[in-house]
């Protein structure tokens, strides 16, 4: 078995495991059939409200060549209206498929292709659209015209804010952008790098050297601004000589002495007769303490 049959069964194999029974295999001849149901909303094993809500059905075909998915060859596309839709429909959902088919050339692309058809179904989900009249023609066209308009509404709307990104927010998104990618480094590109780092750094070395002079400065002005305090204290400072004269204001020997003059005017002359009689203190008879103590015992009361 080859390379490309083994791959093509494993997406038989997911396809089953997704689509469940929408999945089927009509051929395994040469060129496999494979046949896969789509409809706009999945409403599970309720097939009333299947059919009541999908408006629109089909079955998509894929013919498998024998190099798929490998090389260029991709499978060959068709569809199968089941409900609701008319021939220019059918046509529009192929190119569709195609389309998908191509973007994903050289890999499994059937799911890809299933889920494109099935948005499709998705934005024209309404009754009508198999109706050949012209009445319902206008109003297929009607609303394509809307559908058109509000996509292009919407892309201005887009643009615009494009547009009105700010200058910041452009220099940002290109930061974030350098950040993701990365900046190669070359010969060139260090060169610039060193040049401004070292410059940075010389700045950097200049300012802190300035702050240190600009510190030592303000310290020796201070240092300068005490001394001359401590100066001028010293010369405020009282000498001894100071402290015990009258300009301190403590004592003076020369009022002192004034004092004591003034004292000796009111108090008169003293007789010093009165201090040279030395008498003999010999012959005062003072009573010993033997005495005291008879003395004592004697005027106790008896008892």
């Amino acid at each position: 078995m080859s390379d490309q049959c083994e791959e093509q069964e494993m997406e038989a194999e997911a396809l089953t495991a997704i689509f469940d029974t929408a999945f089927t295999i009509r051929s395994e001849s040469d060129e496999r059939i494979w046949s896969v149901k789509l409809i706009p909303v999945d409403c599970g094993d309720d097939e009333e409200e299947e059919e009541a809500t999908n408006h629109v059905m089909v079955n998509l075909v894929a013919t498998i060549p024998t190099t798929y998915p490998e090389g260029d060859e991709l499978p060959t596309l068709d569809i199968e209206v089941i409900k609701g839709l008319s021939d220019d429909n059918r046509k529009e959902i192929v190119q569709v498929a195609n389309e998908e088919a191509e973007a994903n050339k050289g890999m499994p692309v059937i799911f890809a292709v299933c889920e494109a058809v099935r948005a499709w179904l998705v934005d024209n989900n309404v009754k009508g659209l198999d109706d050949a009249s012209m009445h319902a023609q206008m109003m297929r066209k009607a609303k394509d015209a809307e559908r058109q308009k509000a996509q292009a509404a919407q892309q201005f709307e887009s643009q615009k804010k494009k547009e009105e990104m700010s200058q910041a927010e452009k220099e940002e998104l290109a930061v974030r952008k350098r950040r993701e990618e990365g900046t190669p480094v070359t010969d060139t590109t260090f060169a610039e790098w060193w040049e401004e780092f070292s410059t940075k750094m010389a700045q950097q070395k200049q300012s802190e050297r300035e702050a240190s002079l600009s510190a030592d400065n303000a310290k020796d002005k201070k240092n300068a601004t005490n001394t001359v305090a401590a100066a001028s204290a010293m010369e405020e400072r009282l000498t001894g000589f100071q402290v015990f004269s009258e300009k301190a204001g403590v004592f003076n020997l020369e009022k002192l002495e004034a004092a004591a003059e003034e004292m000796e005017n009111e108090l008169g002359d003293v007789d010093e007769a009165l201090f040279d009689d030395d008498e003999d203190l010999d012959d005062l008879d003072f009573d010993s303490d033997e005495d005291y103590e008879e003395d004592s015992d004697d005027d106790e009361p008896d008892i």
